[in-house]
């Protein structure tokens, strides 16, 4: 199943890219499920990041290796692939993309592909997935306003 977000924000490329850090990542976790930031590497092919999901009754762990990350002048991304995901996911691949706009902002761009263990969980989870990312867009807008 595929997930796109997009949120034009005023900040230049290069300036948005160096926002991308733990503080960030720690503004963007929504409020439900609460999240732990366990292991925050960075951004960069090879990094690890390790989340703690507390669904309160339970917890599950989150663990995503930066598959890679590339630069051109009008594009910044990073692709962040589950390696321990939680139970109700059998497959992520999170494309984190800031795109150079003529007007001098950025473009962020939310690509998700993610699968669960049965197709019909697919499409349950997909407002869920989409709630928490555009949980992040007014959040982006505000950080790079």
């Amino acid at each position: 199943m595929k997930l796109s977000l997009y949120t034009p924000v005023a900040a230049p490329l290069l300036a948005v890219w160096e926002g991308f850090d733990e503080a960030l990542f720690k503004k963007l976790s929504p409020p439900f499920p609460p999240v732990r930031l366990v292991r925050f590497d960075g951004s960069y092919t090879g990094d690890l990041v390790a989340l703690e999901l507390n669904f309160f009754l339970f917890k599950q762990t989150w663990i995503s290796r930066i598959a890679d990350q590339q630069e051109t002048g009008d594009e910044i991304y990073f692709i962040d692939e589950g390696i321990k995901l939680p139970f109700f996911l059998a497959f992520w691949r999170h494309k984190h993309r800031l795109l150079r706009q003529k007007s001098g902002g950025t473009l962020i761009a939310d690509e998700i592909e993610y699968r669960t263990p049965f197709l019909l969980t697919d499409y349950l989870m997909y407002p869920l997935l989409y709630a928490q990312f555009a949980y992040r867009q007014p959040i982006y807008k505000r950080i790079f306003s």
